[in-house]
């Protein structure tokens, strides 16, 4: 038997049980990198409940940490087969080229991982937050990965942004340094109707409703200055629109406040006959 023929059968025999140990390998990176996961999603829950802490550099951590699990586990899968360790140490000379070749390729990826790394450096926004981008897209924000970030709209539909165009669009945040809103409830009457008395019922019955706050100061309490400030707004073409500035503690209280405040403000002003007005036109017909 010759030398070729001898390698050639040793080879030929091994290569069962290396492909065995390189599926194990992957099965235990697989695995390892589910487990990391899991215990990671734990402790972030966790910590979130029980000392209210802010999970969005958890979220970024967890999905680095899988990731380096993953190339770790596939580096040490190929370096355990010969012909693959050989082709790498081949493709050395080369890795210049190569570098440029998966850079270039690789632009978009690069910049939403340095976008994400910035996210959570300066935090813009967090988990939880409820954002508002270019005044079209709503979401709260469920998940910062290592490319994009993850809203659920109100509809309960993920939008996946990728990091570098967070990182370039304005956002409103609702949630940033105060979760406090300021919701504006406005209605409109006729120029016929009570102006001072639609107004003391817009104060009134936003006052009373429970979701609304209380953000007057003590020197505010005592000078007895009212809890919602309600004013004429401007005089339109078919009325006169009136505007509440009522506090709510988070943007959900706020749509909740405002969804009720248009329902029973509607059922008042019938009560109290004030008229909420209807467009009204015009038309001047001329025989020829």
């Amino acid at each position: 038997m010759s030398i070729k023929e001898f390698f050639a059968e040793k080879v030929f025999l091994e290569m069962p049980w290396l492909i065995g140990y390189v599926l194990a390998i992957l099965f235990v990176t697989w695995l390892f990198a589910k487990l990391f996961a899991r215990i990671f999603d734990h402790y972030i829950l966790r910590s979130t409940a029980i000392i209210n802490n802010d999970p969005t550099s958890y979220q970024f951590v967890k999905h680095l940490g899988r990731a380096f699990i993953y190339i770790l586990g596939f580096s040490v899968a190929a370096y355990s087969v010969p012909s693959l360790r050989s082709i790498s140490t081949s493709l050395l000379a080369g890795a210049g080229i190569l570098a440029a070749i998966v850079g270039f390729a690789s632009q978009s990826a690069f910049s939403n991982i340095i976008s994400g790394l910035f996210i959570i450096i300066f935090r813009p926004f967090r988990v939880n937050d409820h954002l508002t981008i270019d005044q079209t897209t709503f979401g709260i924000v469920e998940d910062v990965t290592l490319r994009h970030t993850i809203l659920r709209s109100p509809e309960n539909r993920r939008v996946v942004i990728p990091n570098s165009v967070m990182s370039e669009k304005i956002i409103l945040n609702a949630h940033l340094n105060d979760p406090r809103v300021c919701k504006f409830i406005e209605m409109s009457i006729s120029y016929e109707s009570n102006v001072n008395q639609a107004m003391e019922i817009m104060r009134e019955c936003i006052e009373n409703h429970p979701l609304c706050l209380d953000t007057r100061m003590i020197q505010q309490i005592e000078e007895g200055a009212a809890k919602v400030q309600v004013k004429v707004l401007r005089l339109e073409d078919s009325g006169v629109r009136l505007r509440a500035w009522a506090w709510a503690a988070n943007n959900g209280d706020a749509f909740d406040m405002t969804c009720d405040m248009n329902k029973i403000l509607l059922e008042q002003f019938r009560l109290a006959g004030i008229e909420i007005p209807y467009p009204h036109r015009t038309i001047v017909q001329k025989n020829s």
